[in-house]
């Protein structure tokens, strides 16, 4: 299990810009512009910008595995799945982050014609890291479900064998766990199985 990044562990220049975002607050669109020279990304979270924290290898690849799984699996199909460098907007919340993966029903939808803004996934995937897992299955869930396309929610450990799945039913959401790579993961959005062989393929545990 890999400790938290520690504040040190962030390049200097990240570490000034975090600085900032606590003296002042940001419109969206000073945020845009920021965004868009900045060598790293940052979530948007209603007038604070927060930097996101770098991923490790093992992250990355596991992320790599289940887009490229859902890209082969849905090639044919109406779902498009897409990576982490699409930015979802949440307006409920005045929120810009980037899900590891989302899938969509059709054309994205756009936010006010921009490029580089989603509105209407109907999965999203998140690959967990220690010092973002709280926030992923709390503060952000909540957020995502504002999304009135939003029906699936997948949570993957990068430290071991294990995803929770969320599901949205006609009296909430239903929680189901899997482990093990013999598990299968049956998705009802978009009526395929991905397989937790699949996910953790390459991926060696300490």
């Amino acid at each position: 299990m890999t400790s938290a990044p520690l504040w040190f562990d962030f390049p200097l220049a990240v570490r000034k810009s975090w600085i900032s975002t606590i003296s002042r607050r940001y419109s969206l669109d000073e945020y845009r512009a920021i965004a868009e020279k900045a060598e790293g990304r940052s979530e948007y979270r209603d007038g604070e910008i927060v930097p996101i924290a770098e991923r490790t290898l093992k992250h990355s690849r596991i992320g790599r595995n289940i887009l490229t799984y859902f890209s082969s699996l849905l090639c044919d199909t109406q779902f498009e799945p897409i990576n982490s460098d699409l930015r979802l907007w949440i307006p409920e919340y005045r929120r810009g982050v980037y899900p590891d993966v989302m899938i969509f029903d059709g054309e994205p939808q756009l936010n006010a014609e921009r490029l580089d803004e989603v509105l209407n996934p109907i999965l999203i995937v998140e690959v967990l890291s220690p010092s973002t897992a709280d926030y992923d299955r709390q503060s952000k869930f909540r957020m995502y479900r504002s999304i009135p396309s939003f029906s699936e929610y997948l949570l993957v450990e990068q430290d071991e064998r294990f995803v929770e799945r969320y599901s949205k039913q006609a009296e909430g959401w239903l929680l189901s766990d899997f482990s093990g790579l013999e598990a299968s993961i049956s998705l009802d959005s978009v009526a395929i199985a991905l397989s937790m062989a699949e996910i953790y393929r390459g991926i060696v545990f300490e």
